[in-house]
């Protein structure tokens, strides 16, 4: 089984963003690379894959350093934006403010005597 595989594995079974660390700690022996450094590994496929296939790839970073599958991610913004808008219209309406007066302005010296500079 391939690196992205397990990765693809491990990130569906816990649905959440995670760090490369993380994803290596929960693959343990199921890593087919026998790397001294499997979190480099782990990071660069992650990233190849992403660049080599942009938004055909499986995988998305969520933030430096953290992955997760696209389509949970997808699922996640969709989420997010039907519970926003659910809750903003379940806001009470407000009345517009009430335009703010102002009360006039006393004239200074200068605007009283012509306010301009002499030559």
């Amino acid at each position: 089984m391939s690196t992205l595989a397990v990765v693809e594995e491990i990130l569906r079974e816990t649905a959440v963003p995670m760090s490369v660390r993380e994803i290596v700690e929960h693959a343990g022996v199921r890593l087919p690379s026998k790397s001294k450094t499997p979190d480099t590994v782990v990071a660069r496929d992650l990233s190849m894959d992403i660049k080599k296939n942009g938004e055909g790839s499986l995988f998305v970073r969520t933030s430096p350093g953290r992955y997760t599958l696209r389509a949970l991610a997808a699922a996640a913004e969709t989420h997010h934006a039907a519970t926003s808008t659910q809750s903003m219209s379940a806001l009470p309406q407000r009345k517009p403010a009430a335009p703010a007066t102002t009360a006039p302005r006393a004239r200074t010296d200068s605007e009283a005597q012509g306010g301009g500079f002499a030559s």
